[in-house]
């Protein structure tokens, strides 16, 4: 299976565009903070994906698809406690993005799961 096939692949390579773009009106203090945090987890998304279907087994693929998901999750904490914090405004494309991937992670894990 070749992960740049995959709609979760793709549609998560679009979240990280997403969130690089709403990221980059952060406040240049925090380079090194939230802005380096919501970068490095929304990139672990599609790669987690790439690497779960380079491995052999469903085991280990489902194991990737779990964390792929907890990566979505902290994109997720970390974009609400931007706009809490005022770094950005509410960006409903962002919000779009997250809901779709997070559909089709849980759409692929099911597959995973019954093959």
């Amino acid at each position: 299976m070749d992960h740049k096939e995959l709609d979760v692949w793709k549609k998560s390579m679009d979240l990280v565009t997403e969130v690089y773009r709403f990221s980059k009106v952060f406040p240049d203090d925090e380079r090194f903070g939230l802005t380096a945090q919501i970068r490095r987890a929304v990139v672990s998304i599609p790669s987690n994906i790439a690497e779960g279907t380079a491995r052999k087994s469903n085991k280990e693929l489902l194991q990737f698809i779990s964390i792929a998901l907890g990566s979505l999750a902290e994109v997720e904490t970390q974009y609400l406690i931007s706009i809490r914090l005022g770094f950005a405004e509410a960006d409903n494309k962002v919000v779009t993005f997250i809901t779709a991937v997070k559909k089709l992670l849980l759409g692929f894990r099911n597959y995973v799961r019954r093959s």
